[in-house]
């Protein structure tokens, strides 16, 4: 049945033209078409049909011409033909199509009409009855208010599903724009993680490769340590990209290995890793460490990692570093700072500045601050990271340890 639906819908003149022809059969089988002249039923039959077969073609244009068919069959006086529920349908079919500044004008033509064909072809005696004359009133015009009516709720329900297939578009639009935002932060959040672990460990890599060239030949033990160094950092360096392009994987992928984001409580491993590779950091811990939100543990972790990047990329062989972590009462400040001096590139951020850019980002989502240049002892990096309201347990971020 839902296909034959379908295909009724999908040829509207095929069904017009059934009904005209049901509108035409009607003018020419009912008692008023055998009291009517022979030649004008026909006519009149077959002028009201022709217009119902191209009614939702030309809505406007078919009433009209059912209406003038009509005022000629009054005019001349015959006897009402069954056709005449041309009017009837047309009407319908302008209130269902097209506004009510069209529709009503189009009923109230009907109303008129039904009161001239009162007139002009009721008895003397119905016409001089007020009651009688209410009567075939009412059966003559309650037709045309129904059918105005059917119409109208037509056209409105019709307006309503068009709103609700507009609206689920737009909501699908959105949802598709709100996706490719999604899958934007998604990539620039892994460019960010891409370039702290990439900076990180490939800065510690051509240290210790440094190191090692030079000592190859004079301490070869020393070369050897390098070596053990520039291993681990570079397996070190591979698990974290492994985990971080994992994310770009399939979801039913399960061969991906991922791990836990880094944090506060990672920083321990972070200052001995930097400390292996010849980069003094003395670390401390000021006020009552409290737990954060993941993100902004991981943001926390990349600042100090990328301040300790930079201060062993430009601070100078002899560059010493210190951190610091101050946990107030609404908010975690951190502080990196370096003995080294920074000149040209360096001062400016090293080219496009991608990892001072990322460590702003980072602090930005979770509404803290962060503020990176020199100072009288060298270079500083200061962040501030709000800490949650209410009341958890103690986080123990590394211990603290001299250079």
């Amino acid at each position: 049945m839902r296909s034959f639906y379908g295909w009724l819908r999908g040829h509207p003149l095929v069904v017009d033209g059934l009904l005209a022809f049901a509108v035409l059969t009607l003018g020419l089988t009912t008692g008023g078409a055998r009291q009517a002249s022979v030649v004008a039923a026909p006519v009149f039959a077959l002028a009201m049909a022709v217009p119902v077969a191209l009614r939702r073609r030309y809505p406007v244009g078919a009433f009209a011409a059912v209406v003038i068919v009509g005022g000629l069959q009054v005019l001349m006086r015959p006897r009402p033909l069954g056709s005449d529920v041309a009017v009837i349908v047309l009407l319908y079919t302008v209130a269902a199509y097209r506004p009510r500044s069209t529709s009503v004008p189009a009923l109230i033509v009907c109303l008129v009409g039904s009161l001239v064909a009162i007139l002009s072809w009721a008895p003397s005696h119905v016409v001089d009855s007020t009651w009688a004359f209410c009567g075939v009133a009412a059966v003559f015009a309650g037709p045309a208010l129904l059918a105005w009516l059917l119409g109208d709720s037509m056209q409105w329900r019709r307006g309503y599903y068009r709103a609700l297939e507009e609206r689920a578009a737009r909501l699908e639009r959105e949802r598709d724009a709100q996706s490719q935002i999604a899958v934007a932060a998604e990539r620039a959040r892994i460019a960010r993680e891409l370039h702290d672990v990439v900076a990180h460990h490939v800065s510690v890599m051509v240290v210790q490769a440094d190191g090692a060239t030079f000592a190859l030949k004079a301490a070869p033990d020393q070369a050897q340590t390098a070596l053990t160094a520039i291993s681990r950092t570079g397996r070190q360096a591979l698990t974290e990209m492994r985990r971080l392009l994992g994310v770009l994987r399939s979801a039913d992928d399960d061969s991906a290995e991922l791990e836990p984001q880094p944090g506060v409580e990672q920083l321990a491993k972070l200052l001995e890793q930097a400390r292996a590779t010849g980069l003094p950091v003395s670390f401390a811990v000021e006020g009552v460490p409290r737990q954060l939100p993941a993100g902004a543990a991981l943001a926390a972790y990349r600042i100090v990692q990328e301040s300790l990047t930079n201060a062993r990329k430009h601070g100078g062989p002899t560059v010493t570093a210190a951190v610091t972590l101050r946990f107030c009462e609404k908010q975690l400040a951190i502080k990196v700072t370096d003995d080294g001096r920074r000149t040209g590139a360096a001062v400016r951020g090293d080219g496009q500045g991608h990892g001072l850019i990322g460590m702003r980002e980072r602090v930005e989502i979770y509404g803290g601050s962060v503020s990176a240049g020199p100072w009288p002892g060298g270079w500083r990096v200061v962040a501030t990271l709000p800490l949650p309201a209410e009341s958890v347990e103690p986080a123990e971020p590394a211990e603290p340890g001299a250079a």
